[in-house]
């Protein structure tokens, strides 16, 4: 089943001015979302601030998010990058207890082909415990991911169902797969 469906937050990351990070605003924050109807918390995304966080401060907030939202919706991690290893190395070094599932931003900078891209999202795909989120951003990663290539990457061995909805320009998917993965491409 999938567990995001309806109005997703990115949770931005909020810094004090000496630029720790400010737990007690993400509290507050997450409680204010939380308490106004939002169905899932997108944790570490690129609107996070996860690139500029350390590893460490990156599993603090983590942490802290799962600890506010005490199970109240479900939370999606953001992890992604475009160095394929460090990406996985990521996911293997990752306690994923409480997540349900990572938003992966496609390849940036590296322009990377289609047949790139679809090895980047494999390797994941083949390292991840939890559904993957394939984050086509074409304006921040400077490439597009194509309908053809997300096809590719749904018939993927964790992925079965032939349900898709398409829509003109940005391919916008919404697959249902077996062993608790899925692929949903979005912009």
């Amino acid at each position: 089943m999938n567990a995001f469906k309806g109005t997703g937050v990115a949770l931005v990351t909020p810094f004090h001015d000496d630029q720790s990070i400010d737990f007690g605003s993400l509290k507050k924050l997450i409680d204010h979302v939380v308490s106004g109807g939002v169905d899932y918390l997108v944790v570490l995304g690129t609107t996070g601030e996860a690139t500029t966080l350390t590893s460490s401060e990156k599993k603090q907030v983590l942490k802290a998010c799962l600890d506010y939202n005490a199970g109240r919706v479900p939370v999606m991690l953001g992890i992604g990058g475009n160095n394929t290893y460090s990406v996985v190395n990521e996911i293997k070094n990752t306690d994923f207890y409480g997540v349900a599932a990572i938003l992966s931003v496609s390849p940036y900078y590296n322009k990377p082909s289609q047949e790139g891209i679809v090895a980047h999202y494999t390797a994941i795909a083949d390292a991840s415990p939890v559904p993957i989120v394939l984050y086509n951003v074409p304006g921040r990663t400077m490439s597009n991911m194509t309908a053809s290539t997300t096809l590719k990457l749904s018939h993927h061995q964790y992925c079965g169902d032939e349900r898709g909805q398409w829509k003109s320009g940005t391919v916008h998917a919404n697959r249902s797969c077996h062993a608790k993965r899925f692929f949903i491409a979005f912009r």
